[in-house]
């Protein structure tokens, strides 16, 4: 055991949790993993003996605790340096991160309008203009990575910018969002890989159900 622990919500819902989850369990990282599910009105309120914002996804690496989603992944990638969370190209490496920094700062339409859920069944949403936009971005960042790198992923092998898009992934799948073929391709490759199916598994198991990211 590496001695690192992730704290993380509930996995149907939990965005944010879901993305250095999966970077670090695609990159095969020993970790341990806390769920602390967010079924209260106002979140958990168990995490403010953990957490210093009071949100998750949190890391604990003895002493040291890091948050947010994409300090952790960075900080885990400077910890195991030849587990290829970023590409190993350093021009490509810098578009990962430009990405992921994207995905980090933007797209509040899409994440507002169509919460992750892991369990909803695919049923099309009708959407705004404003969402739309963020739907044709991120379908070009995708074209635009596997057009360079030839996929099956952004960059080839799973990096952590396919895991900073996993939960995009969820999202165009259960709101009925995407027609492309190409992208729709690049989601079946995410969907089919084991991280992301370990999680997914876990996600359906669950017992909670939060009414406010129910759609």
């Amino acid at each position: 055991m590496t001695g690192l622990t992730l704290y993380v919500g509930n996995k149907n819902y939990s965005s944010w949790s879901m993305r250095p989850w999966l970077a670090m369990t695609a990159a095969g990282i020993d970790f341990q993993d806390v769920v602390i599910p967010f079924d209260f009105a106002a979140g958990n309120p168990d995490i403010r003996a953990i957490s210093p914002t009071g949100k998750v996804p949190l890391l604990r690496h003895g002493d040291l605790l890091v948050w947010e989603s994409l300090a952790i992944i960075e900080y885990v990638a400077e910890l195991f340096p030849d587990a290829g969370l970023w590409p190993a190209d350093r021009p490509a490496r810098a578009r990962a991160r430009s990405y992921s920094m994207e995905m980090l700062s933007g797209f509040r339409a899409l994440r507002g309008a169509c919460p992750m859920n892991i369990r909803r069944p695919k049923q099309a949403l009708s959407v705004g203009a404003d969402v739309r936009a963020d739907v044709a971005r991120i379908e070009q960042i995708w074209k635009e990575a596997l057009g360079r790198s030839g996929g099956p992923f952004l960059f080839g092998p799973f990096t952590a910018a396919d895991a900073m898009y996993a939960p995009v992934v969820n999202r165009f799948d259960v709101y009925d969002l995407v027609a492309d073929p190409e992208t729709l391709g690049y989601m079946q490759q995410v969907k089919a890989h084991l991280a992301y199916r370990k999680w997914e598994e876990a996600a359906r198991a669950e017992p909670w159900v939060v009414p406010e990211d129910e759609v």
